[in-house]
């Protein structure tokens, strides 16, 4: 998995670094107030992002590092899940 995210991250360090967190938070944004499937998928590619450099990243992360991240990551999900399932 290293191997093949190598191009990916090597274009990834190339870029202004606001770029991709600018991109994530219009995905998260957007995939918020549009609702529905669109979505869904919207929030899905920021959320397969953020675990794909979480992935790449655990094996140098101590463990309260760990722990802040995954924490993080399950806050964004439980906000995304009550965000985008309609109140009945």
């Amino acid at each position: 998995m290293e191997q093949r995210s190598l191009p990916v991250l090597t274009r990834l360090a190339r870029l202004p670094v606001w770029l991709p967190f600018l991109v994530l938070l219009v995905l998260m944004l957007v995939g918020g107030f549009v609702g529905g499937a669109v979505g869904w998928v919207l929030v899905g590619l920021a959320l397969a992002f953020i675990l794909w450099l979480l992935y790449l990243s655990w094996p140098r992360l101590t463990t309260v590092e760990r722990l802040m991240r995954a924490t993080v990551l399950l806050l964004f999900a439980v906000v995304t899940v009550t965000q985008l399932v309609p109140r009945g």
